[in-house]
């Protein structure tokens, strides 16, 4: 292994501990979402190399003509691949508790998606939707950040339709990046089913079920 991977792995290794040190410290007292001015460097070129929305889609198994809830979505960082995704027959209720973030986001989406994207503001433990009325939702970077991650959830299961999908996925460098085993136990907690679980400890996509009746 050659010394520049070393230093890089080193920093990246480092990075990781003082950003979390940082991070758990500060939610003792505050808890907030990622700030509306990280909004650019979410939907960045940089950002899209360090993880990929083509790949975060293929892994969430999200097809043609779903109704989509991408829960988070901040700047919009999946929400217009997703909406490319679904296609013309499928629509992204995109829902984030900033409004900062939503404005970047309705800014960037084309003539052509408006009628697929829906940004909305709402809570993750009350959403404004009827239950059992969506194909899949996706977190991405997101499902840490809530104070109640089991309310928010069971109101997720609550919104999909029986053997809908839940895809949540994490990014390493994310301050509150938990492990794959985290995930996979507070999907299953909430009455999930894991169905697939993709990635490296790099950044990784959980895929659950909401069980059939």
């Amino acid at each position: 292994m050659s010394k520049w991977l070393v230093r890089c792995l080193g920093f990246l290794v480092a990075y990781q501990v003082v950003v979390r040190i940082l991070a758990k410290v500060l939610r003792r007292w505050v808890q907030v979402p990622a700030p509306a001015l990280l909004g650019r460097v979410l939907v960045s070129r940089f950002r899209h190399r360090l993880q990929s929305p083509r790949v975060v889609l293929q892994r969430s198994g999200i097809r043609e003509g779903m109704h989509v809830l991408d829960l988070g979505c901040g700047s919009g960082v999946l929400a217009l691949p997703l909406a490319e995704k679904v296609g013309p027959p499928g629509w992204v209720l995109a829902a984030d508790l900033q409004r900062g973030m939503l404005r970047q986001l309705t800014a960037r989406i084309p003539c052509e998606m408006a009628r697929r994207i829906l940004p909305v503001q709402a809570s993750a433990t009350a959403l404004p939707l009827p239950a059992e009325s969506l194909d899949a939702c996706v977190m991405s970077s997101a499902l840490q950040e809530i104070p109640d991650r089991q309310r928010a959830l069971r109101e997720v299961r609550r919104v999909l339709k029986p053997d809908g999908i839940l895809a949540v996925t994490e990014l390493l460098i994310d301050p509150d990046y938990p492990f794959m085993r985290t995930t996979i136990r507070l999907g299953e907690q909430a009455g999930f089913v894991t169905e697939a679980a993709e990635g490296n400890v790099w950044h990784y996509t959980v895929r659950f079920r909401k069980p059939a009746r």
